[in-house]
């Protein structure tokens, strides 16, 4: 049974940090690339950032390009996401997706989400 399971998220001080986490099972995780989302109360979902199979990583949001980071450790089958100095813009549902090929057929799994709340 394919899975992502998301933890790490919940209740952040402005200028903190959290750490999420995305665990993948029931699949090749080394062979699939993940991205990262995040969907703000009525905004659209936003893409955040992206690692490769080869750990090659790019920031999208140019309003968290200096604080994020992410990371893979494929031993433990987990992909994360450093985020530091929180904001209160920050405060969103994260997302997480994997994504790849295996024999020629493209897969697309997501994790449920976790919320993620930036206050004082």
């Amino acid at each position: 049974q394919v899975q992502l399971v998301e933890s790490g998220g919940g209740l952040g001080q402005p200028g903190g940090s959290l750490k999420l986490s995305c665990a993948g099972s029931g699949f090749p995780f080394s062979q699939f690339a993940m991205r990262w989302y995040r969907q703000a109360p009525g905004k659209e979902h936003e893409l955040v950032a992206r690692i490769s199979t080869s750990d090659d990583t790019e920031i999208y949001l140019d309003s968290v390009k200096a604080r994020f980071t992410v990371s893979r450790d494929d031993a433990e089958r987990t992909g994360y996401r450093q985020m530091n100095t929180l904001k209160p813009e920050d405060t969103a549902v994260y997302l997480c997706n994997a994504y790849g090929a295996i024999d020629g057929r493209f897969f697309d799994y997501w994790g449920p989400g976790t919320q993620v709340t930036v206050s004082s």
